[in-house]
């Protein structure tokens, strides 16, 4: 299940307004999911020009909203004032969806697979997206935040509804067998699951058990 997915199994049917961040410039989820019937608004510097695209930050951003849901992937672990920026996701919608990755948890085992795979497809005749060697890439992006940050503050904010571990390297390497070949490894436990999925609900708008008689 790619990520457009995830995030349409966690939303509720449209009419629903629903704001990207960090959409980039190949466009995000945003266009499956005003396929799906959304009201889509999809915000990154580096966003394409036509609606429902916006070229601002999270912090420039002055839509006050509100919407029903944001989905963010693969951003929130570069934001520096990651707090701040969750504070403003929480007044801007009650539901938090995240693909992301826990680059910390890569381990010597881990490393050494994905390595060994990048060299193998250079040798065939491919380029890899991803980095060649990953204590090089570390030492460039010392200033990314560690699952547990992430994960703090996100929890501080958010009631968790659903997460799962999940492969990453395999976007980086881009073979034709990396993903399935990742996936096996996770579950034979040889290597380390570095991407998640997340989706959590505003603390406030968590229902209590008492709210259901």
């Amino acid at each position: 299940m790619d990520f457009k997915d995830y995030a349409l199994s966690q939303l509720a049917a449209p009419p629903q307004r629903i704001l990207e961040v960090g959409c980039g410039h190949e466009g995000g989820v945003a266009p499956a999911l005003a396929s799906a019937g959304y009201d889509v608004l999809a915000i990154d510097p580096d966003a394409p020009d036509d609606p429902p695209y916006r070229r601002v930050t999270l912090e420039e951003l002055d839509d006050p909203g509100p919407f029903d849901a944001v989905v963010a992937g693969r951003v929130l672990h570069h934001v520096h004032l990651l707090g701040t920026a969750l504070d403003k996701l929480a007044a801007l919608a009650p539901l938090l969806i995240l693909d992301e990755f826990a680059w910390n948890h890569m381990d010597e085992p881990t490393v050494g697979w994905y390595e060994s795979q990048h060299r193998l497809l250079v040798a065939a005749g491919r380029e890899p997206k991803g980095p060649a060697d990953l204590a090089e890439w570390r030492a460039r992006h010392a200033d990314l935040h560690p699952y547990e940050t992430l994960r703090a503050e996100v929890d501080a904010r958010y009631e968790q509804r659903h997460f799962e571990w999940r492969p990453y390297f395999y976007r980086w390497l881009g073979g034709p067998a990396s993903e399935s070949l990742e996936e096996g490894l996770i579950a034979a436990e040889a290597i380390r699951p570095i991407g998640f999925r997340y989706a959590g609900v505003r603390r406030e708008t968590v229902r209590s058990p008492a709210d259901s008689r």
